[in-house]
C-alpha cells in the first residue's frame, strides 16, 4: 500500500510539465526578425541628354489632287495606271457618252428649228415695214412683228446656249490630266458606274515635294511654321534639311496626332512615297544636364512614381517620391524629387519596406579579388612556418 503514495509526487510531476506544455503551445510564437536584404545602389550624378525626338515621315508631292469626271456615267476604258507619269493634256479615263451625243443631236435641231423661226420673223417683219413705209398698216402692228422678231432671236440664242452646253456634257466624258504629274493612286476601274465628281484617279503634281508626319498632342505646340529640322532618308544615306511649312490646326480624327508637312530644301529629293526620319530641332535637348535613373529604380507607389534612397548612416531605405519627365534610352529623365548626390537603390526594389535594413551588393567578382590577396598571404605563412619546423628538426 505505500507503492501509490510513493508514485503520487511523480504523477505530479508529469501534469506539472504537461500544463507547462500546454500553456507553451497556445502563447503566440515571436515574429520573425526582418532580413537584411543586398541591394545595389547608385549615386544620383547629372548626366548630358543624349535622345532626340524623331518622327517617321513620308515624302509626298505638294500639290496633290483627285481627278474625277464633271459628268456622271459608266466608265468603258481608263488609261491611267498606278505610278505612271502623266502629262497635261493626256486622255486618263473615259465614259460611255453615248446619251450625252443624243442630248447634243437633240439641241441641234432645236437650234435649227430657232434659227427657222428667227428667219420667218425676220421676213415678215421686213415686209411690214415696207408696208408701213406705204401706209398701208399702222405703227401698231409693225411693233408687235418687231417684238416677233425678237422673241424669235432669244429662242434661237438660247437654243444655241443649250447646244454648248450639251456639248460641254459630252466632252466631259473623257477625263484629261491637267497638269503633268505621277498616278499615286487609282480609285474606280472599269464598269463602274460613278456620279459626278467620284474620284477615279490621284495624281501628284510635279514640282516641290514635302514630308509630311505626326506629331502627339503634347509636342505640337513646340513645333512652328518656319522652324528648322533635320530629315534622315530610311534607304539611303542621305542627310536632307527642311522647315515647316504648315502645321494642322485640327488633329487626325482616328490617330488624333497632328499632322506637320516639311518643306525639301536642296536637288537631292526622295522620291515621292519614300520612308524619312524627322528630327524637330525645336524638340532637340540634346547636351542638356539632367538627372536619369534605370527604370528598375522606379516603382510604383498609389498614384506616384517612388525611389528607395538610401542613409548611409543607419543603413536603412526610405521612400522618395520622384517626377518622371521623359525617357531617354532606356534610361528615365527625373525631373523633381532628388538631388545629385544622393544613394539610390537600382534593382530589387519591390521587396523592400521604409525604414529596412539593407546592405550593399558586391559582385562575386570584386569579393575574389579581394579575398585573393588574403589567401596569398596565408599560403606564404604557411610555407614559412613549414620550412622552420624542418630546419628545428634537423
Amino acid at each position: 500500500m505505500p507503492i501509490p503514495h510513493a508514485l503520487s509526487p511523480l504523477r505530479a510531476g508529469f501534469v506539472i510539465v504537461g500544463a507547462a506544455l500546454v500553456v507553451a503551445g497556445c502563447s503566440r510564437p515571436a515574429p520573425p526578425e526582418e532580413p537584411v536584404r543586398a541591394v545595389r545602389v547608385m549615386t544620383v550624378g547629372v548626366d548630358p541628354f543624349q535622345s532626340s525626338y524623331e518622327f517617321s515621315g513620308e515624302v509626298r508631292a505638294r500639290v496633290e489632287s483627285r481627278l474625277g469626271f464633271r459628268v456622271g456615267g459608266k466608265i468603258v476604258r481608263r488609261q491611267a495606271e498606278l505610278g505612271q507619269r502623266v502629262k497635261a493634256g493626256q486622255v486618263l479615263a473615259q465614259l460611255d457618252a453615248q446619251d450625252y451625243r443624243l442630248a447634243a443631236d437633240a439641241a441641234r435641231a432645236q437650234v435649227a428649228a430657232a434659227q427657222t423661226n428667227r428667219d420667218l420673223a425676220a421676213a415678215d417683219f421686213k415686209r411690214f415695214a415696207a408696208l408701213k413705209d406705204q401706209n398701208f398698216i399702222s405703227g401698231a402692228e409693225l411693233e408687235r412683228r418687231e417684238t416677233a422678231l425678237k422673241a424669235a432671236q432669244a429662242q434661237l440664242e438660247q437654243a444655241q446656249a443649250q447646244l454648248a452646253a450639251q456639248g460641254n456634257q459630252a466632252a466631259y466624258a473623257t477625263l484629261v490630266a491637267d497638269v503633268s504629274g505621277v498616278i499615286t493612286a487609282v480609285e474606280a476601274e472599269p464598269g463602274q458606274v460613278v456620279s459626278a465628281g467620284t474620284p477615279v484617279v490621284r495624281i501628284a503634281q510635279d514640282g516641290p515635294r514635302d514630308v509630311v508626319f505626326s506629331v502627339p498632342e503634347d509636342k505640337v505646340a513646340a513645333i512652328r511654321p518656319g522652324s528648322d529640322v533635320d530629315i534622315r532618308v530610311w534607304a539611303a544615306a542621305l542627310q536632307l534639311s527642311g522647315k515647316v511649312r504648315e502645321v494642322a490646326a485640327s488633329a487626325d480624327p482616328v490617330t488624333r496626332t497632328y499632322p506637320v508637312k516639311v518643306a525639301l530644301e536642296g536637288a537631292d529629293t526622295p522620291p515621292l512615297g519614300a520612308t524619312v526620319y524627322v528630327t524637330p530641332k525645336s524638340l532637340s535637348h540634346a547636351g542638356a544636364q539632367v538627372i536619369k535613373l534605370p527604370t528598375s529604380a522606379l516603382r510604383q507607389e498609389g498614384q506616384s512614381t517612388a525611389v528607395w534612397v538610401l542613409d548611409k548612416a543607419s543603413m536603412t531605405v526610405r521612400s522618395q517620391p520622384v517626377q518622371v519627365a521623359t525617357a531617354d534610352g532606356n534610361q528615365a529623365v527625373i525631373a523633381g524629387g532628388l538631388q545629385p548626390g544622393m544613394q539610390v537603390v537600382s534593382a530589387g526594389v519591390h521587396v523592400l519596406q521604409p525604414n529596412q535594413k539593407v546592405t550593399i551588393y558586391q559582385e562575386k567578382g570584386a569579393v575574389a579579388q579581394e579575398a585573393r590577396p588574403q589567401s596569398a598571404s596565408k599560403n606564404v605563412a604557411n610555407t614559412a612556418q613549414a620550412e622552420t619546423t624542418s630546419t628545428v628538426a634537423k
